[in-house]
């Protein structure tokens, strides 16, 4: 018997008696992780519901932004300092990106947490959580936000078993894939964009209406092109070809492009050779108004499409890659689909056209029958109305669920039955 195997059997009593006590209502100790600022809104969320759900006071340590400090947090560093995306910049940081890897195991395995959490960025926190089981295996592991297993690398699953306890999902489908593949036991807590369906719900489009000058039964098309400036150069002229096809083809319409200002200036270029001359808007409410408002919806494959789902607008997916990247891509994608509402609902809702499939002409004919009172077009109303419930456990909010299982794992050692 080694040592390490000597000390897990008092460790793990250690461990069953802080928890006890925590039951009780005593003080807790978790250890958060977040990799970006989009974990840093859902771990906000998270210990804003494990605050209201527990008796005794909960100490939080582990990483995170401005969201989780707000909350309690002590973050162990910025989390600007890994927050960084695409490769050159991640390869510009990463001598720090590791070095932060490594406190930050180090930091959760002296702090003897009831139970670590690591949020999404999976290049970020799997390591960190590989780390923390082989000096601390008695500590759960949750990982709330599962690694797209079920879209590509799929031996993933299996491998997560060794250091990942419970995984946190935000899809419906993920259970039942993670079960398939062998991963760690999973439970669909709901996807966090439903907390904001109230908010959405509630917006008006009316001032959007008359700030725009838009015409009374004239058709409105929602334009997304992405909020990347890669995405957005590769989508403007199949995007602008296929409005500019629809009114050649005599269809009178408008359309607005949401914009986000960092790609603002791409966009303004782009549109100048457009047949169609769109408005564009910016805002979080003003792109709601703007989905509100529209026909139909022609968007980036992303979360955008989500939003759209949630609104009830029906919409064309298209979406290209680099030229050189599209073949591995196709290859490594196991998914039937690319985009997130037809994930959900198991169907076909959203047409799709991705890489060379993304043509003027392919979008033009699917967008013609959603900007008209057609069967198609009602047919994706149908589907849409069923996307609020699939995204969320009756009941309870998706925070409220997984605050639920951390608790748990954190008090007793185990999910709840």
């Amino acid at each position: 018997m080694t040592r390490a195997q000597e000390t897990e059997g008092p460790q793990k009593q250690a461990a069953a008696r802080e928890r006890t006590v925590s039951a009780e209502g005593g003080d807790l100790r978790l250890f958060l992780v977040a990799g970006e600022h989009s974990g840093d809104t859902l771990g906000a969320r998270l210990m804003q519901s494990l605050n209201q759900r527990r008796r005794g006071r909960i100490r939080y340590l582990g990483v995170g932004g401005e969201g989780m400090a707000a909350h309690g947090l002590v973050s162990q560093f910025p989390l600007s300092d890994v927050a960084v995306m695409g490769p050159g910049a991640i390869l510009a940081r990463l001598p720090l990106i590791l070095k932060r890897i490594s406190s930050t195991a180090s930091a959760a395995v002296a702090a003897e947490p009831s139970a670590v959490v690591i949020i999404d960025s999976p290049e970020f926190t799997h390591p960190i959580a590989k780390r923390i089981r082989r000096r601390r295996p008695h500590i759960p592991i949750i990982d709330y936000v599962s690694p797209s297993v079920w879209a590509w690398r799929p031996g993933r699953a299996r491998k997560m078993r060794r250091y990942i306890d419970h995984v946190l999902a935000l899809w419906p489908f993920e259970p039942d894939v993670h079960e398939r593949l062998g991963g760690p036991a999973c439970s669909f807590v709901g996807h966090p964009l439903i907390e904001r369906h109230p908010w959405i719900a509630a917006i008006d489009p009316a001032p959007l209406t008359g700030r725009l000058g838009l015409k009374p039964g004239k058709p409105l098309i929602v334009v997304l092109p992405g909020s990347r400036t890669s995405e957005v150069s590769r989508l403007m002229q199949p995007f602008g070809e296929a409005l500019g096809d629809l009114a050649r083809r005599g269809a009178q319409f408008e359309a607005a492009i949401p914009v986000v200002p960092w790609v603002r200036p791409v966009i303004e270029q782009s549109v100048r050779s457009w047949a169609v001359v769109p408005h564009l808007i910016e805002g979080e409410e003003d792109k709601f108004r703007a989905f509100k408002l529209a026909k139909a919806a022609l968007a980036a494959s992303g979360t955008v499409t989500l939003e759209l789902a949630l609104v009830g607008t029906p919409t064309v997916v298209a979406y290209k890659v680099d030229r050189l990247v599209g073949p591995i891509i196709r290859r490594l994608i196991t998914a039937p689909s690319v985009v997130l509402p037809n994930l959900v609902l198991g169907e076909q809702t959203y047409p799709e056209f991705i890489q060379q499939d993304c043509t003027p002409s392919n979008i033009a004919d699917a967008l013609a029958p959603l900007i008209e009172d057609t069967p198609e077009r009602a047919k994706q109303v149908a589907a849409l109305a069923r996307i609020p419930a699939a995204l969320q456990v009756a009941g309870s909010s998706p925070s409220e669920v997984a605050a639920d299982i951390v608790l748990a794992y954190a008090e007793q050692g185990r999910c709840p039955a």
